[in-house]
């Protein structure tokens, strides 16, 4: 029988068409799955934060899978667990909570919110599972924190006499363990401390001696997207979340991440995803976390997720 070319490729298609309904497959299934971690003061599931942000990525993604991390047995002992559980705990939680997930078994894209970004990457470094996608950080602070939230709302003398109270404390062993903050405190004008006593990020930032394993698993992943927010109140020095920090013995010149021992000595994989096309640096001019829609779909969801 004589069949035109157009009509053999609609053949084609309707037996592919039809291969994919007979097992199973839908449109979802083609998007890799996504998990979230939300900041400090979030959860999960609250519908004004992260609760929005799952629902329009299903909108954006039908059928994809979206698992927004919930640390502890309710929302309230999430939201409390980002104050209070060490990060070295809240990552080996995070780590069973994929593990035991049969929908993220053949690997997942990582979007982390403030201090959930450096989660996610320590997670990405520590816990043996499934291959990591992309990992975007939005207002990550990935070289630590060495200021107070709106600090620039009071006089330059009160806020640093209470940075400075802060940073006397800090380093102690029973703040580090029951403060999450504290442990990616960075105090730049005591920097062999910070090395020392740090129990969370001297350690996941390869500054005491370089964990080979960190430095494979965040080398192998496809992206690492660093969305820096120029207007940040929240996170000082605002450069952290590109992975820059202040030059050690004083508080004013930044050194960025190329620059820095981290890069130019590898320590993380960092120079080797950048060599490779695979670290991306993205900027938004509004305060902590604040983006529009608009721009999440176009330069996020279809550029890294999709």
């Amino acid at each position: 029988m004589y069949t035109t070319k157009r009509s053999r490729y609609l053949l084609v298609a309707i037996v592919v068409y039809g291969f994919f309904i007979i097992n199973g497959v839908k449109g979802g299934d083609y998007y890799t799955p996504i998990v979230l971690w939300h900041g400090m003061g979030d959860s999960c599931c609250f519908p004004f934060s992260l609760g929005s942000i799952v629902k329009g990525i299903k909108e954006a993604l039908p059928g994809v899978y979206v698992t927004s991390l919930k640390i502890g047995s309710s929302i309230p002992t999430d939201v409390e667990n980002g104050f209070f559980m060490h990060p070295n705990k809240q990552i080996d939680y995070a780590c069973k909570l994929i593990n035991s997930d049969p929908n993220l078994q053949n690997g997942y894209h990582a979007v982390g919110f403030s201090q959930g970004s450096q989660f996610l990457r320590a997670l990405i470094q520590r816990c043996k599972g499934p291959k990591v996608g992309s990992l975007i950080s939005l207002g990550g602070q990935h070289q630590g924190v060495y200021g107070l939230p709106n600090c620039p709302s009071v006089s330059y003398q009160t806020c640093d006499y209470m940075r400075r109270l802060l940073n006397h404390a800090a380093y102690f062993n029973w703040v580090q363990n029951y403060l999450v903050q504290a442990t990616y405190w960075h105090d730049p004008l005591h920097e062999s401390d910070y090395v020392k006593y740090s129990t969370f990020l001297a350690d996941i930032n390869n500054e005491r001696y370089i964990n080979k394993t960190y430095r494979e698993r965040l080398s192998q992943i496809e992206n690492f997207v660093m969305v820096k927010f120029e207007k940040d109140s929240m996170v000082q020095p605002i450069a952290s979340e590109w992975f820059g920090f202040y030059k050690a013995g004083q508080s004013k010149e930044i050194v960025p991440l190329n620059e820095s021992k981290i890069y130019t000595e590898d320590r993380l994989g960092l120079k080797e995803l950048d060599e490779r096309g695979r670290l991306h640096f993205l900027s938004v001019d509004g305060n902590h976390l604040q983006f529009n829609w608009t721009w999440f779909q176009d330069e996020i969801i279809k550029k890294y997720l999709s």
